[in-house]
């Protein structure tokens, strides 16, 4: 079996000791959107390296450099657009040259 970093592997005082945070402050970053955790059958919280990464970013912005909740949240939107953005140009540069192949 091989796993990847989308795989849900942490329960939440896990994912809260790996990050330097209480579980109350997982659950209400979840309350408000910032962070989407699987759910387990039983309906028990599992985080992934992903989710793991993306709360160290917000853990880092919020120490380090003093973003506010609503803040974070923007520029978690923004990170989400641009890469939405990248995707799209990285498929077009494809289509364009597999155009250009057929000229």
């Amino acid at each position: 079996m091989n796993l990847d970093d989308t795989d849900p592997r942490y329960v939440i005082s896990i994912a809260a000791g790996m990050l330097g945070i209480q579980t109350h402050t997982l659950r209400y970053y979840e309350k408000i959107g910032i962070i989407e955790p699987a759910r387990s059958q039983g309906n028990i919280r599992l985080y992934s390296e992903r989710d793991i990464a993306l709360l160290r970013r917000v853990k880092t912005l919020m120490d380090d450099l003093g973003v506010n909740l609503a803040g974070i949240q923007v520029i978690l939107r923004m990170m989400q657009r641009m890469n939405e953005l990248q995707h799209q140009m990285e498929e077009l540069e494809s289509e364009l040259g597999k155009l250009r192949g057929y000229e």
